[in-house]
């Protein structure tokens, strides 16, 4: 999520010169707001600052590995599941070094029940790179963030904005979905992020840099408390009545359907299942163990292989497994 962005005195630089209204009439929802930017910047940004929730990665003191831990957390994983986590995990390693001198497998064990532990791996990759080519300190750099382990072109341009206040367009999917609503005039944003989508998000960028990292804050909260994906709360959004999906009657969408993530009975809780029981281990754990966490064999054995694969789990040779120690 989002680090809170000092405002800067220029909330509303367009992006463009302005554009008489009557052409401004004239063009395509998303042509319309490109060409005149100010309002939304102004509104969203207003809203934000009376609106925006108090989360520890947003605070002074989180500072970017703060803002980078949240970043890698957030994905996929609502707010009130990580913010437990989050607390703990900075409390044990307030610093990329600090997490870089434990084995990897220290990192899957504290990262607990948030699902998708690939993203702990991923995130202890990037603190022993951060300890070792930039002086244990997150980089500031665009490029350089981007040529960490496992982050990738959002979660740089998220740090890059959030912590040190740069101008990059972040797309998550509550910023996707507020964009595809207010500017392009559908329910929902394609099911993976477009060049189309890129194009606009950078295009709507206000010149201010200050200004810029304030509204990637802003409509990410807007998406996230307003915009919903479900049951959007139009009566309380700041741009409502220059929305153009909601202008145009709230069309319902047209794409390919959307369907929900299932969990129970897939290799996603055998795994699962299976980590917890490594997690809790302080020794390797035996095979015979690891049968009794999930009845059919053949899906067990898929869902052990594919964590060995993953990096997440270490066989051993005399037939058991623990965490990575390396």
């Amino acid at each position: 999520m989002t680090a809170t962005p000092k405002p800067s005195t220029n909330t509303s630089a367009p992006m463009n010169p302005p554009v008489p209204s009557s052409t401004t009439a004239a063009l395509s929802p998303d042509a319309a707001a490109v060409a005149a930017p100010a309002g939304l910047h102004s509104a969203v940004i207003d809203w934000f600052g009376e609106h925006a929730r108090d989360l520890p990665w947003r605070r002074p003191e989180a500072g970017a590995w703060g803002v980078m831990v949240s970043e890698f957390m957030l994905q996929q994983t609502p707010v009130a599941r990580v913010l437990p986590v989050y607390e703990q995990w900075l409390a044990r390693w307030p610093s990329p070094a600090r997490l870089a001198a434990e084995a990897p497998g220290e990192a899957v064990r504290a990262w607990g029940r948030l699902g998708y532990p690939r993203r702990a791996l991923r995130l202890h990759g990037a603190a022993v790179a951060i300890a070792e080519r930039h002086g244990g300190e997150v980089p500031r750099d665009h490029a350089k963030l981007l040529a960490l382990p496992g982050v990738g072109e959002y979660t740089a341009a998220a740090v890059a904005s959030f912590a040190y206040g740069g101008r990059h367009a972040v797309l998550d999917t509550n910023v996707r979905r507020v964009l595809a609503r207010a500017v392009t005039g559908v329910q929902y944003p394609p099911t993976a992020t477009t060049a189309a989508e890129r194009r606009l998000a950078r295009a709507l960028l206000p010149e201010d840099e200050g200004t810029a990292a304030r509204w990637a804050a802003s409509t990410m909260e807007l998406g996230a408390l307003v915009c919903t994906a479900r049951n959007p709360g139009c009566g309380r959004c700041p741009i409502a009545d220059r929305c153009s999906w909601r202008l145009a009657g709230s069309p319902p969408h047209d794409g390919p359907p959307r369907r929900g993530q299932t969990y129970a009975g897939t290799d996603r809780q055998v795994r699962g299942k299976l980590l917890a029981v490594l997690r809790e281990a302080t020794a390797p754990v035996p095979q015979r163990v690891l049968d009794a966490v999930w009845e059919e064999p053949v899906q067990r054995a898929r869902a052990l292989d594919g964590l060995v694969a993953d990096g997440l789990v270490e066989p051993l040779a005399d037939g058991g497994y623990r965490l990575p120690l390396s």
